[in-house]
């Protein structure tokens, strides 16, 4: 089965261009325009991608992304009108791996996909099992064990966390986390990954406030000790 992307949108002329542009690229989609039709079509039918707009009539954006994160793992991208950092934020913190600020190229989506779609797979990092205190990762098995329990992260939590343990030690900065992790630099948002930081941590330290693995040098980046 091909790539399958389900496209929340209620303004029908965009929803429309969307799956126009995207069907061009070879992907089968779905496009529907609230929340509630989402969350049917996500039981209905599994894809592998979900662009979600944040204004939606009913359930809005941001809890459609927390009601698919209770379940699922599978790559969210949030659709925001306006560049606003508070909007922006909040769809990251509700679970989103990416966002789009509209008006948006089409290829720059396709280009956004195709990086979600690759760093999915995470037997492509290739590396056994790695270990550090009190977590063990499995890259080829996409798991995280803490304390003999498995940790639920997302695709994109994963790949982030396995970026600084494949390389303890290392300060990274934003650009090349974002280069590594999301594979594109030239438009990137640092915000992707600060909000992902602050996800990973409430997932895997004690105490996120104090962190004891992913912690911060300042102005400098993030290493994994």
């Amino acid at each position: 089965m091909g790539t399958r992307i389900l496209a929340v949108e209620d303004d029908e002329r965009i929803r429309e261009a969307v799956k126009l542009a995207l069907e061009d690229e070879g992907w089968t989609v779905e496009g529907v325009a609230s929340g509630e039709a989402a969350i049917e079509a996500f039981d209905r039918h599994p894809v592998d991608v979900v662009l979600i707009d944040i204004m939606l009539p009913g359930i809005d954006g941001f809890e459609l992304c927390r009601t698919l994160r209770r379940n699922s793992d599978v790559p969210i991208v949030m659709v925001t009108a306006r560049n606003d950092t508070h909007d922006i934020v909040a769809g990251l913190e509700a679970g989103a791996d990416d966002y789009m600020t509209k008006p948006f190229m089409s290829k720059e989506l396709s280009a956004r996909i195709r990086a979600l779609l690759r760093r999915i797979r995470p037997a492509q990092l290739g590396h056994e099992r790695l270990v550090f205190g009190d977590l063990e990762l499995i890259p080829e098995e996409g798991k995280v064990i803490q304390n003999g329990e498995e940790v639920h992260l997302t695709k994109t939590e994963f790949r982030l966390l396995c970026e600084l343990a494949l390389n303890r030690g290392k300060v990274f900065s934003r650009e090349e986390l974002l280069d590594r992790v999301w594979e594109y630099d030239y438009f990137g948002d640092g915000r992707l990954v600060d909000v992902h930081i602050r996800r990973l941590r409430t997932k895997v330290e004690a105490d996120p406030a104090n962190p004891r693995h992913v912690v911060t040098v300042r102005g400098l980046g993030y290493r994994l000790q």
